[in-house]
């Protein structure tokens, strides 16, 4: 019988955004005695340890994009040009949830020039020839990633919630095989990120599209076959559909790279007390450690 580890891949900022949001909106920033914010942290910490106690994995690897300037906005200057810039009591809470991730003794791994995403990828595609990968985010482009040994959890709205994407019920929850979700995004563009795919074609019609012809190369093949206004909208904006799909497609080849030794899910319990109860001046820690030690 196999002896396949579970390796947690987590996106850092998907986290700690969401972390930061739960309690931003009614303006609860926590600021601490030297007056940093640390509202952030604190809601980082809830969904980090509950994806912990959740999947009980025995390796935990966090990823983070490291800077707005990547190879995609190099390809697009519109990509992501939508989002403003980080609140500021957001912005020390970059480095110090870091710091936090490192004394729990989780490596942190992030590339200048690409997005976690890009590093989730390859990190996934080295450790699941050996192993299973469970990656946690809340990023619906990380689904191209799912393969046999690849699953993917899809935060949900509160704590705790979780679809789980899997390789043998993918075609069943979402209409496509994982590596069409790339074409999918092509032919419909993502808002979030701000690049617009093929205008006028949304995410049922793409959906439609890749079930019947299986990709954008075989839609192209067969635009005589389409309807006049699906075949104008795609002939219009086809530099945008072939751009889009670029953008939207994870870079599993990054040169990144971690030992599973490292990313061992072990915890030193000082460490993480004086951590979060002296530096951060969160006033019980055990509330998270006793959930996974």
């Amino acid at each position: 019988m196999e002896n396949r580890k579970t390796i947690l891949l987590v996106d850092g900022m998907a986290l700690l955004f969401r972390g930061f949001y739960a309690t931003a909106y009614s303006g609860n920033f926590m600021i601490n005695s030297k007056g940093t914010p640390t509202n952030g942290i604190y809601g980082f910490l809830n969904y980090f340890i509950n994806s912990i106690e959740t999947f009980d994995p025995s390796h935990v690897i966090c990823c983070w994009d490291m800077g707005s300037k990547t190879f995609r906005s190099e390809m697009y200057d519109g990509y992501k040009s939508n989002r403003g810039e980080p609140p500021v009591e957001l912005i020390p809470q970059f480095n110090i949830v870091k710091e936090v991730v490192d004394a729990f003794e989780v490596p942190n791994i992030g590339l200048e020039g690409y997005e976690a995403d890009d590093c989730i990828g390859t990190l996934a595609n080295i450790y699941s020839e050996e192993n299973d990968v469970l990656i946690v985010t809340g990023d619906q482009d990380m689904l191209q990633l799912v393969t046999d040994h690849v699953s993917v959890a899809i935060m949900k709205k509160g704590q705790g919630n979780y679809e789980v994407y899997k390789n043998d019920s993918f075609y069943e929850a979402k209409g496509l095989l994982p590596l069409q979700i790339v074409d999918l995004k092509g032919l419909m563009g993502d808002t979030s990120d701000n690049y617009p795919g093929v205008k006028g074609i949304g995410e049922k019609t793409a959906t439609k599209l890749i079930q019947e012809y299986g990709s954008i190369d075989e839609i192209i093949n067969n635009l005589d076959k389409l309807s006049k206004g699906i075949k104008k909208k795609i002939e219009e904006n086809i530099d945008m559909l072939h751009l889009s799909r670029n953008l939207a497609k994870i870079h599993t080849e990054v040169p990144v790279s971690c030992s599973l030794e490292d990313a061992s899910w072990k915890i030193n319990g000082e460490r993480v007390k004086h951590m979060l109860e002296k530096q951060l001046e969160f006033k019980n820690s055990s509330r998270w450690m006793n959930k996974v030690i």
